[in-house]
């Protein structure tokens, strides 16, 4: 069968919480296999029900039972690895790596003991009279080590009993009585066990070190995945908006060929018709001219009298004075062609634009104001979610965070990773700024909004210039009056970007920033300008509804 030749691994029965072989198995319904009593208690000391491998969220704690099939190929695996114990064990020529006995001559054997008093380590064979002679029995012996002399003490040729706690070294009873009086002593196990729990201590770490870098590992990995299907996801987007766009491109240039042709079919059509006329006058105005040559010919006095009165009256011709052809035009043909394309263009923007707000809004946060940072003269809602400018200056502390000098404030959100995004209600605001801005931003000066001093803000003007605060400012062109602004923020990308959310439309964004310090939500409601601007700035709900 083909599973008796398969080959189990260590690894594929380790769990990957406590490293070790697996006990009582269960694995969780995203298909990962742990421990039962890891898992339970990875879960009692989280604030969240997550698979530990995939990063999945259960929203309720997972019921887990024992899975049959792991834990008989345990039992398996570990019979196996006793079987192999076993057989090594019966194998006693001693082999690299082993200690020989001292007494075999030819073959050494693996050596079971070593003794602290003659020196010397012995096989099964030899072993036996230290075990059953009364002088021998009373000499200690330890399990096989190479080079005993080192176990011995240089000076007093004694073994190594004692460990001196003062000079942190290894030595002997006389060392104790001669060299080392007025030493703290402990026995060589008391020190050994001490140590040695030390070392077990610093293993447990060094295995919680490496279950969290292969947690880590696991956790770039499904990033990595992540990541890719994200790719995935944009290039087939953008493959099916470009090729609707060849498709526009290939359309707009056939009925642009085919417009051309037309007028120009249209143009030689009129002018063959004329031309057919005019070539059947001119066959009528042949024949009579040859029948007005023939009789101007004659020299019969009495037949040209006679026939002029019967020569045929001459045919109906048309006056061709006025006539003409024109050449057709094809002025601003190809100006509507492109025109047409370019609005084929503008849906397409627009759809890609309304996905892409779509794709940010799912990283809405919920932002409320901070009444430690406002300005005394603003006035903010019990909810933290409105500000206005107030007539009357409040009575506050001059704490750190508060800005003394504008009439501004921050949220008391802050984010110093990953991505975040929320909205803002301008309506029937004439003046206002707003944005991210860096923790370490001056507050009690005059503030001057610039990536340069720590801010990424647009503003309203004048109830009609619409700006981005950059170096220098940056003057926006917009089709429509924002109701309401969407802010962006990638804070690994450095990349914060403002969206008209009811046009769902790109107002601008701030591309290659390098953040290094937490970025705060920022605001400023402006002057109210003889009571024009007297709305609020408003956080809003973000909707997310298709």
């Amino acid at each position: 069968m083909a599973a008796a030749n398969y080959l189990r691994s260590e690894d594929q029965f380790l769990c990957s919480i406590c490293l070790d072989v697996f006990t009582d198995p269960v694995c969780t319904s995203c298909g990962h296999n742990f421990c039962k009593n890891c898992i339970n208690e990875h879960w009692n000391t989280s604030d969240r029900y997550l698979c530990p491998m995939c990063k999945k969220v259960f929203n309720t704690r997972p019921e887990l039972h024992v899975n049959t099939f792991i834990s008989e190929m345990v039992v398996q695996f570990r019979q196996s690895a006793q079987q192999k114990t076993s057989s090594s064990s019966e194998q006693q020529v001693s082999i690299p790596g082993e200690v020989p006995c001292d007494v075999c001559t030819g073959t050494k054997l693996k050596a079971l003991k070593s003794c602290l008093v003659c020196l010397a380590s012995y096989c099964e064979t030899h072993l036996e009279p230290h075990l059953t002679m009364s002088g021998l029995k009373r000499h200690q012996l330890i399990d096989p080590v190479e080079n005993l002399e080192d176990r011995m003490c240089t000076k007093h040729d004694k073994p190594l009993e004692l460990f001196c706690k003062t000079d942190q070294t290894c030595v002997c009873m006389l060392c104790l009585v001669l060299d080392h009086k007025t030493h703290e002593f402990v026995p060589l196990k008391e020190e050994y066990e001490g140590k040695k729990a030390e070392l077990g201590k610093t293993e447990a770490e060094i295995q919680q070190m490496i279950q969290k870098r292969r947690l880590k590992i696991q956790e770039i990995k499904h990033s990595v995945d992540l990541s890719e299907e994200n790719a995935d996801r944009e290039i087939a987007e953008g493959v099916q908006v470009f090729t609707a766009l060849k498709e526009s491109v290939k359309i707009g240039q056939a009925n642009l060929i085919n417009t051309i042709k037309e007028k120009q079919k249209t143009t030689a059509k009129q002018a063959e018709a004329f031309i057919k006329e005019l070539e059947q006058e001119i066959s009528e105005l042949t024949k009579r001219r040859a029948e007005v040559e023939q009789l101007s010919r004659s020299e019969d006095q009495l037949h040209l009298l006679q026939s002029v009165q019967s020569l045929k009256a001459a045919p109906p011709t048309k006056d061709w004075t006025e006539v003409s052809v024109r050449t057709a035009s094809y002025k601003g043909t190809v100006v509507k062609a492109v025109a047409q394309l370019e609005e084929t263009l503008s849906k397409e923007m627009k759809k890609l634009l309304e996905a892409e707000l779509k794709r940010v809004q799912q990283y809405s946060v919920d932002v409320t104001l901070d009444p430690d940072t406002a300005h005394p003269d603003l006035i903010l809602s019990d909810d933290g979610k409105q500000v206005s400018l107030g007539d009357v200056r409040k009575n506050l502390p001059n704490n750190p965070e508060r800005f003394s000098k504008c009439a501004c404030f921050l949220g008391k959100q802050s984010f110093s990773s990953g991505r975040f995004y929320f909205e803002v209600q301008v309506k029937g605001k004439t003046n206002w700024y707003f944005g991210v801005a860096r923790e370490s931003i001056n507050r009690k000066g005059v503030i001057r909004l610039s990536p340069l001093n720590g801010y990424r803000t647009i503003c309203l003007k004048n109830g009609n210039e619409y700006k981005a605060l950059h170096v220098p400012p940056v003057s926006l062109s917009l089709e429509s009056r924002p109701q309401k602004v969407g802010v962006f923020v990638d804070y690994e990308e450095g990349l914060v970007s403002f969206y008209d959310v009811d046009a769902a439309a790109l107002i601008y964004s701030f591309t290659g920033c390098c953040f290094t310090e937490k970025l705060f939500p920022f605001f400023c409601p402006g002057v109210n300008d003889g009571g024009k601007n007297s709305a609020p700035l408003i956080i809003s709900p973000v909707n997310q509804a298709e």
